[in-house]
């Protein structure tokens, strides 16, 4: 009795360990857990990304800084970071960020916030971080470095505007 038991028991986890997705048009499911389908590559998306053959490409990411330059003035200050903002803006409708945002808290290099511009060329990041108003004003500093990530990234940019309601 114990034996059949144990085999029973054996017999449901086993079989429990599988997923089914629903079949479409009367035909049965996929065995989800041993789905070894591939997606289908769009080799015009990946030459238009500028994708390698793992779907990657480089990038250079700035971290802001603290810079040594500290504004107690607030429309002085409040100006710059519109400034700041805007140039943020300009330089994502030019494809030049990918990404840009501030770290929530305080960390131990004093990052401030980060870009991913859509270059490999530390030089080409360098000229259009010296762009920003803060930067320029000594309230950020930088660091640059090379960086390897999904060529997909800049496509998050053409929805995000769908899901904001207000822009900071």
């Amino acid at each position: 009795m114990k034996n059949t038991f144990f085999l029973l028991l054996i017999s449901f986890i086993t079989t429990s360990c599988f997923v089914y997705t629903k079949g479409q048009d009367g035909q049965p499911g996929k065995n989800a857990a041993i789905d070894t389908s591939k997606p289908i590559f769009n080799e015009e998306l990946a030459t238009k990304l500028g994708a390698d053959k793992y779907g990657m490409k480089a990038y250079t990411i700035v971290m802001l800084t603290t810079g040594s330059t500290k504004i107690e003035d607030k429309d002085k200050m409040s100006k710059l970071m519109q400034g700041h903002m805007a140039n943020i803006q300009k330089l994502a409708d030019e494809g030049k960020i990918v990404v840009a945002g501030p770290f929530l808290g305080q960390n131990k290099e004093n990052y401030r916030g980060m870009f991913i511009f859509n270059t490999k060329s530390k030089e080409e990041a360098e000229q259009w971080v010296k762009t920003d108003p803060s930067v320029q004003a000594g309230v950020f500093s930088y660091e640059i470095f090379p960086w390897y990530g999904s060529a997909a990234l800049p496509m998050y940019l053409e929805h995000h505007k769908e899901i904001s309601k207000e822009n900071p």
